[in-house]
C-alpha cells in the first residue's frame, strides 16, 4: 500500500480506509482499549506494516502472543475463513501470509538474547526509580555515582554499585564536609533494596556487553525492518524493573541518536505495552523526563506508541502528544468508567456521522475507533474501523522454532558470554588489600621500635645509666629514621587525599591531561 501502513477499513456502517502515514509516524500513537478487545492484534498488524516499509521496531510481549510475528499464517489455521472474510470485506485485496524478521531478547537470557546495561548508564535518577528509594536516600546514592566518577571506579554492575557503598559508608566522616552528612541507616536501606533486586534477577541485566543501539535498529537483506521482540512474561512479575528498562532504552535512543528532523519514514519505532506501569507512582521529575523525551524524540527520527487499558493512564501532557490512535471498546460499568470514556471520546476530532463515546462503547473485537494523522499532520475525522488480520502467525511460537532462532541469530555470539573486566569492586578490593598490607607493616615495624627500647632501657639499668656511645648514636639514629618515616607518612596521606590529588593534577595539568 502505496498511501502508507493499511491498518483497516469498512463494510457497510463504516468509514474509509484507515492508513497510518510513514512520514507522520514519528508522531508517536496510542493503542487502547479493555482487556479482550484486540490490543494485541493491533500492535501485530502495526509491527507486520512498519517492518514491510523498512523501518526496524522494538516490542515487549508481555502475554508470548507475539513470537507468532516470525513464522508465517497458515490456511490450516481456524481462523484462516474469518481472516480471509475480513480481507474481503475490508478491501484488503494483496492479503497474504508471510513472516517477518525477528530478533527475540530476554533480559534474564531464557527466551532470547540477554539484554544487558550497565550501572553508570542507566544513572542515579533511573536507579533511584528502580530501588523506590527516598529522597535522602537518593541524594547518598546520587554522591556515589559521582564519587564514582571523580575517583575512576567504573560501575558496571550490583556488585561495583554495593562495594562504592561500603566505601562510602566508611569513608562517610570525610565526605560529609564536601557532600553533607550520609547516615549509615540510608546506605543500609539501599544495600537491602539492591538485595531485593538481586533476587528478582536483576544481577543478569546489569554488566558487559551492554546493548548496541544499532542492534535493535537493523533491516535484513531484503531491506524490511527487523522486529525485536523483548520476552516480558516472566519480566512482569517485577513491573518496575521493566517499566526503568523500557524507560533507560527510550533515554538512550533520545540522548545517543542524531537529529534527523521529519524524515519519509522513522529510523525506529517503539511500542511500550503496559504503559501506566511507566507513570504508576512515579515521581514529578520522572514524568517530566518522560514528557520531555516524547516531545523531542521525534526529531531523532523515533516514534513512540503506548498500549494501554485506558487513555487515562497516560498523563495528559504526554497523551496530547499522541497523533495516531487506535481506540479499541471501553467498559462503562461505573460512574469513573462513564467519565474516563467522556475523556476519551473528547480527544478525537468529532465525526457528524456517529457519537464518538457511543461508538468507543459498542466496537466489537477486531473492531476500534481511530484518527490517524493526515496532510501536514492535522488529526484526521474519527472513524469506526475494522482492523485488518494479521499476515503472521497469531499465536506464540513452538519453543523449539523460538530456540533455533534464537541459536541461528548473528548476534547469539556477541551478547550470550558476560564480560567481567576490571571495575568499581576490583579497584576498591585491591585498595582495602594494599591498605591491609600497609597495616600489618605499620604494626610490625612498632613492635621493632617497642623491641629497641626495651633493649636500650635493660642496657640503661645494667651499666648504671651509662650505655656505650655505639648503642647512644643507634637509638638517636633509629629516633631519626622514624620521624622521618612519620613526616613521610603525613604527606604522602595528603597528596593521596582529594585535596592532595588537585595539588598534583595542578602541578601536573600542563603536562597530562585527564587523570
Amino acid at each position: 500500500m502505496d498511501k502508507g501502513i493499511f491498518i483497516g477499513g469498512g463494510g457497510e456502517g463504516y468509514g474509509e480506509k484507515q492508513f497510518l502515514t510513514l512520514k507522520y509516524a514519528n508522531r508517536h500513537g496510542l493503542i487502547a482499549g479493555a482487556t479482550g478487545t484486540g490490543k494485541t492484534v493491533t500492535l501485530q498488524i502495526l509491527a507486520e506494516g512498519f517492518s514491510n516499509a523498512g523501518v526496524p521496531v522494538f516490542l515487549s510481549d508481555v502475554k508470548g502472543d507475539l513470537s507468532g510475528l516470525a513464522q508465517a499464517g497458515s490456511e490450516g489455521f481456524k481462523l484462516h475463513e474469518a481472516f480471509t472474510s475480513r480481507a474481503e470485506t475490508i478491501g484488503f485485496d494483496d492479503y497474504s501470509y508471510h513472516a517477518c524478521p525477528v530478533t527475540f531478547w530476554d533480559l534474564f537470557g531464557d527466551q532470547g538474547h540477554p539484554v544487558r546495561t550497565t550501572v553508570a548508564e542507566m544513572g542515579p535518577l533511573l536507579v533511584s526509580r528502580l530501588l523506590e528509594l527516598s529522597e535522602a536516600q537518593e541524594g547518598i546514592l546520587n554522591i556515589a555515582f559521582r564519587l564514582a566518577d571523580e575517583e575512576g571506579l567504573p560501575l558496571l554492575d550490583l556488585k561495583d554499585l554495593q562495594a562504592l557503598l561500603v566505601w562510602v559508608g566508611e569513608n562517610r566522616a570525610d565526605l560529609a564536609l564536601r557532600y553533607g552528612n550520609i547516615s549509615v541507616q540510608s546506605i543500609g536501606a539501599i544495600q537491602r533494596r539492591l538485595m531485593v533486586l538481586e533476587n528478582q534477577g536483576a544481577t543478569q541485566f546489569f554488566g558487559e556487553p551492554a546493548l548496541e543501539l544499532s542492534d535493535i535498529m537493523r533491516t535484513d537483506a531484503d531491506g524490511k525492518g527487523m522486529i525485536n521482540i523483548l520476552a516480558a512474561d516472566k519480566l512482569m512479575a517485577s513491573p518496575r524493573l521493566y517499566a526503568t528498562f523500557l524507560l533507560w532504552l527510550l533515554s538512550e535512543l533520545f540522548e545517543e541518536l542524531p537529529e534527523v528532523g521529519d524524515p519519509d519514514k522513522p529510523k525506529l519505532v517503539f511500542f511500550f505495552d503496559e504503559a501506566h506501569l511507566l507513570f504508576e507512582d512515579a515521581p514529578k521529575a520522572l514524568v517530566d523526563k518522560v514528557e520531555q523525551v516524547a516531545r523531542l524524540i521525534r526529531s531523532k527520527g523515533v516514534g513512540v506508541y503506548f498500549i494501554t487499558q485506558n487513555p487515562a493512564d497516560v498523563p495528559e501532557d504526554i497523551l496530547g502528544q499522541l497523533g495516531n490512535r487506535v481506540q479499541h471498546a471501553l467498559r462503562a460499568f461505573t460512574a469513573r468508567d462513564r467519565k474516563n470514556l467522556r475523556l476519551a471520546a473528547e480527544t478525537y476530532r468529532d465525526n457528524p456521522r456517529f457519537s464518538t463515546e457511543e461508538a468507543i462503547k459498542e466496537v466489537g473485537v477486531g473492531e476500534a475507533v481511530t484518527s490517524m494523522l493526515m496532510k501536514k499532520g492535522v488529526p484526521g475525522v474519527v472513524e469506526r474501523t475494522l482492523i485488518r488480520p494479521p499476515s503472521s502467525k497469531l499465536g506464540p511460537l513452538d519453543k523449539a522454532t523460538r530456540k533455533a532462532l534464537i541459536a541461528g541469530s548473528d548476534l547469539a555470539a556477541k551478547y550470550q558470554t558476560t564480560l567481567d573486566r576490571k571495575s568499581a569492586y576490583e579497584i576498591l578490593q585491591a585498595r582495602a588489600e594494599t591498605a591491609a598490607k600497609a597495616a600489618e607493616a605499620e604494626e610490625a615495624r612498632e613492635e621493632d621500635m617497642s623491641v629497641a627500647e626495651r633493649e636500650f632501657s635493660t642496657a640503661r639499668r645494667f651499666s648504671g645509666g651509662r650505655v656505650g656511645r655505639s648503642t647512644s648514636r643507634r637509638v638517636r639514629s633509629r629516633k631519626d629514621i622514624d620521624i622521618g618515616y612519620e613526616m613521610k607518612r603525613m604527606v604522602v596521606k595528603e597528596l593521596t587525599g582529594t585535596t592532595g590529588r588537585r595539588i598534583v593534577r595542578g602541578l601536573l595539568g600542563g603536562l597530562f591531561k585527564g587523570r
